[in-house]
């Protein structure tokens, strides 16, 4: 491990990491602040020992009292501050311990009614005790790990030279033209109530003044934005009212989608993802050695091969992949859903291409017209589309993208073949009349992200709170 001397103008006392990662003699003798919770205490006749976390690391400290009045009152899940000095640890479990001579209760926890006192809990009791469960060892470790995968992306994405833009959560569009969204209304008051009862009344009972929505892609808003910055991109929450029960769906999600002018071919697309995932892959993260504690070696070797910069990730086209796929099927009969072409690759066929043909992450590019959203690039055999989406092993599509179509009449005839109001995408339309460049990008789905470098078996344990069909317990 290297250390560093703990400089800092913060007022704010150092954390249990910050602690492990500083130079012990930067605090020989000196007295140090602990404020976190109590893990576990055990207790002998002279000597009592406490593990604290503040959750700012995977690892806790080891409080030790040499005073066992001291300790007398400390229950699991109290919350507590101690003074103490830092020093090596005699035992081989830690490499630093805290001699306390001074504690403050800050907050009391019966250990008879605390919810999380056992060790071992399973996933559907946490998903119940929500507010709680990030107090667990592997959704604390989760939650760090999504905090420094989003941070390794802001860094790539800032060395590429893209501009971070905030995009709308309420929008009038629905991007994929799915129709799965959630419509945003207002609550008026009963003053404001009974002026909706004026002339035009629908007009007035939308407090827009039309129909709004919770947004399923910033993409329409960051093409906006890439027609002057030129690289935007952004990580921000979306919504889809689909009513899907798999271990891969959430109905609010987090999507890191990127655009960029000057973009014309699909291969430096597919570059730009692969090389953002493989720093998520390369990163030193702490947090990994929990989170893959119980997941096969397979896996594991899996993503090791994945991480490897030497070695590009494999390309295939849909119409290559269904072939593939019906060979399989003729062969075999394992697929629930007959592979045809221009029908979508159901979820146990991106499995099979990215697990068994492939063997690791594959981009399938150049899908149907048919299948996909209006806005993509027509190719010029008129029956498919430059785009792409990355499939990985043990899990599936986790980003799609394309060239965006930039030939304002093929745009305009795609408007009308997809049944969309050509005035409601007027502003989108007007991007291309006035100086549109080609371009293109992708969305990234954040949490399949998490989900496929830590293992975790459910998306619903990928995100603090979870949110699904069914079910929004906060």
């Amino acid at each position: 491990m290297i250390f560093r001397r703990f400089a800092s103008t913060s007022s704010l006392p150092p954390t249990i990491r910050q602690l492990f990662q500083t130079d012990l003699v930067s605090f020989k003798s000196k007295r140090v602040q602990i404020n976190g919770w109590v893990k576990s205490i055990r207790r002998q006749k002279r000597i009592a020992f406490a593990v604290i976390s503040d959750g700012s690391s995977p690892q806790s400290l080891q409080a030790v009292f040499t005073d066992v009045t001291l300790a007398k009152s400390l229950t699991n899940g109290s919350c507590v501050r101690l003074s103490g000095v830092l020093s090596d640890s005699v035992g081989p479990e830690q490499d630093r311990e805290v001699q306390v001579d001074a504690v403050e209760y800050l907050g009391e926890c019966d250990p008879a009614e605390y919810p999380i006192a056992k060790q071992s809990l399973t996933v559907e009791y946490l998903r119940d005790h929500a507010h709680l469960r990030a107090r667990t060892v592997p959704v604390a470790s989760m939650i760090r790990f999504r905090d420094q995968t989003q941070r390794t992306l802001r860094r790539f994405f800032e060395d590429e030279d893209f501009t971070y833009v905030h995009t709308p959560i309420i929008t009038a569009n629905d991007c994929e033209g799915a129709g799965d969204t959630f419509s945003v209304t207002s609550s008026p008051t009963p003053a404001t109530h009974s002026q909706s009862q004026a002339p035009d009344k629908e007009k007035k009972s939308h407090f827009f003044g039309r129909p709004a929505y919770l947004t399923v892609s910033s993409q329409l808003h960051l093409e906006a934005v890439a027609s002057s910055l030129a690289r935007v991109y952004t990580l921000s929450p979306c919504f889809r009212a689909e009513r899907s029960q798999t271990g891969r769906h959430l109905s609010e999600f987090w999507m890191l989608e990127a655009e960029w002018a000057f973009a014309t071919q699909l291969r430096d697309l597919c570059d730009v993802v692969e090389r953002s995932i493989k720093s998520v892959l390369n990163q030193q993260s702490s947090e990994l050695p929990a989170l893959h504690q119980d997941i096969p070696d397979v896996r594991k070797a899996s993503l090791e091969a994945a991480s490897r910069w030497d070695k590009s990730w494999a390309s295939i086209s849909y119409t290559d992949a269904v072939a593939e796929l019906q060979k399989y099927q003729d062969a075999y009969r394992k697929f629930r859903f007959d592979p045809t072409w221009g029908g979508p690759l159901q979820s146990e066929h991106e499995r099979w291409l990215a697990e068994q043909l492939v063997g690791g992450p594959v981009f399938v590019t150049d899908y149907p017209t048919s299948l996909k959203p209006f806005y993509m690039r027509a190719n010029e055999n008129g029956n498919t589309v430059a785009c792409f989406d990355l499939l990985v092993p043990h899990l599936g599509e986790i980003v799609g993208g394309s060239l965006r179509e930039e030939r304002l009449p093929l745009l305009e005839e795609a408007v009308k073949l997809h049944g969309l109001d050509p005035e409601e995408y007027g502003w989108y339309l007007d991007l291309r009349k006035y100086g549109g460049a080609p371009h293109g990008g992708f969305g990234l789905g954040f949490d399949r992200l998490v989900q496929w470098i830590s293992g975790i078996e459910n998306i619903r344990e990928c995100i603090p709170m979870p949110r699904y069909a069914g079910r929004m317990l906060l």
